[in-house]
């Protein structure tokens, strides 16, 4: 068995607010293989490769040059570091990147260089793990496994309360629009769909506050641990 608490759901449910308060509650260092799809799609972007119609041997050539880490920042969290340089979260999290991270982490090509990389970070002891497949595919035998999710309504507010994540003049049902279409792309494309691994323990956070969800899955992981 890995040992990792792996937490899968799709966009906007709170999986990774979740799992960093899992992370400092626990001590453990948390990976949040959302945003290595994303700093690589930024990468691709600030180095003027449109990874929509770029060719993919382009693609492959700059990530051999590209050294992706995750390391304790000043504050003590764990943050995702490109070629020795702290990944700036408003980077990442603008709509530039938003608009086609999804198509980028279809490609098979780029989740198998990821995929090295996400098990890697296993080694580094227990982590919290949170994605769309981690505990389907990255990590099928990991020893913790929940499936977190919430309404689209929901999860449409959500994402319009991350500043710079959606554009201007977004309203609720635009960004529920957003969502349906990620949700679309991630549970029906070839490779690694979103999906619930059958052992994992499913958790809708609609009602539930922050502090609620993650009280829940470090006490449940607490007790099999004991």
């Amino acid at each position: 068995m890995a040992q990792v608490i792996a937490i899968d759901g799709p966009a906007a449910s709170g999986k990774s607010t979740v799992a960093g308060g899992i992370s400092r509650k626990l001590g453990i260092p948390y990976i949040n293989t959302g945003n290595m799809y994303r700093s690589v799609t930024w990468h691709f972007l600030r180095n003027g490769i449109d990874p929509l119609h770029a060719d993919m041997h382009d693609m492959l050539d700059l990530l051999q040059q590209l050294k992706l880490e995750y390391l304790r920042n000043p504050n003590g969290d764990f943050q995702i570091y490109l070629n020795g340089d702290a990944v700036c979260e408003a980077d990442i999290r603008s709509p530039e990147v938003t608009a086609c991270v999804s198509q980028v982490s279809a490609m098979p090509e780029i989740r198998q260089w990821l995929l090295d990389k996400q098990r890697h970070f296993a080694g580094m002891g227990l982590v919290v793990m949170e994605g769309r497949d981690i505990g389907t595919v990255v990590f099928p035998d990991a020893d913790y496994k929940f499936f977190v999710t919430a309404t689209p309504y929901a999860r449409a507010l959500r994402r319009l309360n991350q500043d710079g994540e959606t554009p201007d003049n977004s309203t609720v049902q635009s960004v529920a629009d957003q969502i349906a279409e990620r949700d679309r792309l991630d549970s029906t494309r070839a490779v690694a769909p979103l999906r619930q691994a059958d052992d994992a323990k499913y958790i809708d956070t609609t009602d539930m506050s922050i502090t609620e969800v993650v009280e829940l899955i470090a006490g449940q992981v607490n007790n099999a641990r004991n």
